[in-house]
């Protein structure tokens, strides 16, 4: 068993009896992971041209950079929420919550929140702290704003729902948490009008109304003789194309489910901690190993397999134009084909691993890395 998936710093405990589970598994924590293969030259085949970059203190908390129309919102661990226009890389506003945070951002391009290491939900406007509520666990997900309402995911299942302008709860609904939940963003969108989360290894649709659900469908079914092994979350990005959402169980499979219905399309084995990117034809993924995957949209088969990168910690995939957009942790940015994950192009935009996943606002590419470096890319 590789235990390498199971450090203490991937979950949180809900009972002080698993606290022995943490000790153990912290003295056998596996063999270091290999070294990650050497890059050939670069081949310079796309275009990138750097068009703004904008800095902001350093991020080590796994950032969900959010986009609404052409504004991009941003933050680092001290606390610092940064709007930004991403057809100039001017900033709209700067703020700060006065807390270090744990999950953000998410934004409607006006209304920004954020949550603290002292599990309070943050609101900003045009620079200004609007309101902060205290919430009754971790949060380790990036809020959703939609619908002058913000929308929260706490580790104990506990989805809820507040008014974006005063604060107001308008409605809370916990489902039966396991002993051990993972310290990373989970899935909160909306399709349409469904709130759609992630609940374990499910998928679940909610009534953004009073948080009712509507439907659940399975991703991945817990398995093994502990709660380490049954876990099976989640995590990341997901791929919408339409009413269809294709989303990562951590370490177990992927899969895509129709929203409209609730009914599961597919699920494959898949070794992987971070989200998915897609389009009409492939949903992409980045493995454990370093190997980045293309599977078919219609049925999950495999479409292609790259092992270019092999042994390198990368960030989910982002889908421009005719490349994917990799991020690492050694601070490198991939540009890889879409069509068989052939690399395209690398840069480095300043020598700090990349801290989020990649986000696309209009003809823009934004990168954050871990030093605070906010960078705006145009592909050709």
């Amino acid at each position: 068993m590789n235990f390498k998936r199971f450090m203490p710093s991937a979950f949180v405990l809900r009972a002080g009896a698993a606290a022995l589970v943490v000790a153990a598994l912290a003295a056998c924590s596996g063999t270091p992971k290999p070294k990650p293969a050497e890059l050939p030259a670069n081949p310079a085949l796309l275009g990138v041209r750097q068009a703004w970059s904008v800095r902001i203190p350093g991020v080590s908390f796994p950032l969900a950079t959010d986009v609404s129309g052409d504004m991009v919102a941003v933050a680092a661990t001290d606390g610092t929420v940064v709007m930004i226009d991403a057809r100039s890389g001017q900033e709209s506003w700067r703020a700060s919550v006065g807390a270090p945070l744990v999950a953000g951002v998410g934004s409607d391009g006006s209304l920004v929140a954020v949550v603290t290491a002292n599990n309070e939900l943050v609101a900003l406007q045009s620079g200004k702290v609007l309101w902060k509520q205290r919430l009754g666990a971790q949060s380790y997900t990036a809020p959703l704003v939609a619908g002058r309402r913000v929308f929260v995911q706490t580790a104990d299942r506990t989805t809820s729902a507040w008014d974006g302008q005063t604060g107001r709860r308008l409605w809370s609904q916990q489902r039966t948490a396991e002993n051990l939940v993972l310290k990373r963003p989970g899935v909160l969108i909306a399709v349409g009008d469904t709130l759609v989360t992630g609940v374990g290894g499910r998928l679940a649709g909610l009534n953004p109304a009073n948080g009712s659900s509507r439907w659940e469908s399975p991703i991945a079914a817990p398995r093994g003789t502990n709660d380490v092994e049954r876990l099976v979350d989640l995590t990341g990005s997901v791929s919408r194309e339409g009413d269809v959402v294709c989303a990562r169980a951590y370490y177990a499979s992927i899969g895509c489910v129709d929203t409209s219905r609730g009914a599961l399309l597919w699920s494959k084995p898949a070794s992987g901690a971070d989200g998915l990117s897609g389009d009409e034809r492939f949903v992409y993924g980045t493995e454990e190993n370093g190997n980045v995957v293309a599977w078919r949209r219609g049925d999950g088969e495999r479409a292609w397999q790259s092992e270019h990168f092999k042994y390198r910690t990368l960030t989910a995939p982002l889908a421009v134009g005719r490349s994917l957009i990799i991020g690492d942790s050694t601070g490198l940015l991939h540009f890889v084909s879409r069509e068989d994950g052939s690399p395209l192009n690398r840069l480095s935009p300043d020598g700090s691993a990349i801290a989020a996943t990649p986000v696309l606002s209009g003809n823009t590419v934004v990168v954050v890395t871990r030093n605070g470096g906010v960078f705006g890319y145009r592909p050709e």
